[in-house]
């Protein structure tokens, strides 16, 4: 019987352990090796080459959704399960769309946790409903670029794109080029609307 190898990438000792002996239990889980952090997951993930990483997102040096990012450049087929206590953090959502194949809460029970790392291991995909409906009931915040951020700013002070280009010094179709992406990532369908969205969401320190 082929055994599935299993990275776990926790900062926290007793979560490590914990999921340690879970996998124990089952006779085709093979643990292949733990990280405390996000740079040592990168690291191990390239070495091992495991076949599912269970990956926390709140670890020091380098945070999940960054190892993720890079663990799937390296390792392109390995599954990345995120095991979170935030259903609507941001980070989940940014996680998934940096190639994380599932996402399950802390509290998920063992069976759970097992049944989905036998199902990426798979090719499926599977996110827990209770952090499908966080998704949904509190969109993510949108990444924008530092020069999306001043375009955006600008935009708060009601300057023309003409402006916004001598502001900061590039082209006028670059500046519509930016908006027209700042309007596609909050949603927004003008101006006062992008500006409305990004001061609720928070997006500018005014």
């Amino acid at each position: 019987m082929k055994k599935i190898k299993i990275l776990i990438a926790d900062d926290h000792k007793i979560v490590r352990m914990g999921l340690a002996a879970l996998l124990a239990t089952e006779r085709d889980l093979q643990l292949v090796g733990e990280a405390e952090d996000g740079i040592g997951a990168v690291r191990l993930a390239t070495s091992l080459k495991p076949d599912v990483i269970i990956m926390d997102l709140m670890m020091p040096k380098k945070d999940g959704v960054d190892a993720t990012r890079d663990i799937l450049t390296a390792t392109p087929d390995t599954k990345v399960l995120v095991l979170t206590s935030y259903g609507t953090s941001n980070a989940v959502a940014e996680a998934i769309e940096a190639g994380a194949a599932g996402a399950l809460m802390k509290t998920a029970d063992d069976s759970q946790i097992v049944s989905v790392i036998r199902r990426l291991a798979a090719g499926e995909k599977y996110v827990s409903p209770e952090i499908k409906r966080s998704l949904s009931e509190t969109p993510p915040i949108p990444v924008l670029s530092p020069r999306q951020t001043e375009v955006l700013k600008q935009l708060t002070l009601g300057l023309t794109n003409k402006e916004i280009a001598n502001a900061l010094g590039i082209r006028k179709d670059g500046v519509e080029d930016h908006i027209n992406i700042i309007f596609s990532k909050l949603g927004a369908s003008n101006r006062a609307e992008a500006v409305a969205i990004a001061l609720r969401r928070h997006l500018l320190k005014m």
